[in-house]
């Protein structure tokens, strides 16, 4: 897929196919995600595979915007090192978007569901994932099959659009 066709087609999937994704298939989605750019080449990011379906069962009951985990095959937690960045969000806001650029490519579904700033959906997935007190959630990324094709919703807004003279 052209680069900037699969950018302008990305869009949030929550609904999935029980067809499991692969060891492979999830391996391509860190390995792009971890190509992201990176502030002093410092790679804050870390990266928890999720596919216990009891845990998966449990985030989903209480992230108040990840229900679809309890019919994803797979999810990404996506995590900072704040010890080693200050701006770690960012920096993992970046491997974020690729991550869901490439499930996008690979025909996958995938949506970001925030846990930062969130110390309550936080703390969820540091209880489930026991995560030390330095690895701090961003988001949770559940992962699937698409069960109908979905449409990516037109954001464009020249309103968004300003010259220097603001």
């Amino acid at each position: 897929m052209d680069t900037l066709d699969c950018i302008l087609s990305r869009k949030s999937v929550r609904k999935y196919t029980d067809q499991v994704v692969s060891e492979q298939d999830v391996l391509t989605l860190l390995k792009a995600a971890m190509a992201a750019p990176t502030g002093k080449n410092v790679r804050p990011w870390e990266f928890i595979v999720v596919r216990d379906r009891a845990i998966l069962d449990a985030m989903a009951e209480e992230l108040p915007y990840a229900k679809m985990l309890s019919i994803a095959s797979v999810a990404i937690v996506v995590c900072g090192d704040a010890s080693k960045s200050d701006y770690w969000y960012v920096d993992c806001s970046a491997a974020t978007q690729n991550l869901l650029l490439a499930a996008e490519n690979m025909g996958l579904g995938a949506v970001w569901t925030a846990t930062y700033p969130y110390e309550d959906r936080m703390d969820v997935c540091k209880r489930y994932l026991n995560l030390p007190s330095n690895i701090l959630s961003l988001c949770v990324i559940p992962v699937g099959y698409p069960t109908k094709p979905f449409v990516a919703m037109d954001k464009f807004d020249t309103a968004k659009i300003h010259n220097e003279k603001y």
